[in-house]
């Protein structure tokens, strides 16, 4: 069994979790821009953190033998700040067409507000212009309001459904989601968002036709391992392990594209050159690679 974990923010993982997710057979994941805890006050610290994804980031996977890929976009909680928010929004097509770059995202709502519907529309426009994909998240509170009104929006500016992930989906929404045609996207969390035992049940209603699962284990009470301790309940509960790989791979790679996500053939080939060295000589062949 392998694993593409497609919504996991490993800027806030140790290598530790790098070297388990690979033991448990992640070979590939997707680190979607998302916000750190702390506002950002400065146009400059976003420069800095997509450049940290799309480089740095990529090369700390590979030294574990995985294959690293994010998307770009203003998170709906820092599109409140309107003013940063549109200087946001000018340099996000400078990063949005470098190569590792697979989907624009996480964009949405958070807490359903002008503000936020202003960015999330930018967003989807600069996606359509660049034919990338859309992430986008859904909030925490209010749910299935922020979830319809994300699909009301796409839909009226004409996006094809399945070009779209409607992310951190629950039992709430998944059924709304798949109804209109777009890939929702599952959270798995120890304790918030969704549990292993949850998503197995919405699974049991609802299979995996355009269905994503992902860890996100962001700064909080979260797991890197969930996809794959999730797909062993699956299993436990009886269902086919090509079933569960379909899920976990075959799903993301269709989702995103082979062509898009350009994974090695052969997984992530370790670099005896790399061993001992520090992470801040990063591997330049990996992040020097035409837009």
């Amino acid at each position: 069994m392998r694993y593409l974990d497609p919504h996991i923010h490993c800027y806030s993982r140790v290598t530790d979790d790098y070297e388990a997710m690979y033991l448990a057979g992640v070979r590939a994941v997707i680190e979607p821009s998302f916000w750190l805890g702390q506002p950002r006050t400065y146009v400059g610290t976003f420069h800095d953190y997509f450049a940290s994804i799309l480089e740095f980031e990529r090369s700390r996977a590979a030294d574990f033998g995985i294959t690293h890929r994010c998307t770009i976009g203003l998170n709906p909680k820092e599109a409140n700040d309107e003013r940063l928010a549109d200087e946001v929004l000018e340099i996000l097509p400078e990063y949005a067409q470098r190569h590792g770059v697979v989907a624009i995202g996480e964009l949405g709502y958070d807490a359903i507000t002008p503000a936020e519907e202003k960015a999330y529309v930018a967003q989807v426009e600069l996606a359509q212009r660049l034919g990338l994909p859309v992430m986008v998240h859904t909030p925490h509170r209010d749910k299935r309001r922020g979830t319809l009104r994300s699909m009301d929006v796409l839909q009226d500016m004409g996006v094809d459904p399945a070009t779209a992930i409607i992310d951190h989906s629950t039992e709430e929404t998944t059924k709304d989601i798949l109804d209109r045609g777009f890939w929702a996207g599952h959270t798995v969390y120890p304790q918030t968002k969704l549990t292993a035992e949850r998503f197995a049940n919405i699974h049991a209603d609802f299979g995996i036709e355009r269905v994503l699962l992902n860890s996100s284990a962001d700064w909080g009470k979260a797991d890197p391992l969930l996809v794959p301790k999730t797909c062993a309940l699956l299993e436990r509960r009886g269902v086919a392990r090509e079933e569960i790989q379909k899920l976990v791979w075959d799903n993301p790679v269709a989702f995103f594209g082979a062509e898009r996500l350009d994974l090695p053939d052969g997984g992530e080939a370790f670099n005896p050159a790399t061993a001992g060295t520090t992470h801040s000589q990063i591997r330049e062949e990996l992040v020097k690679r035409p837009s």
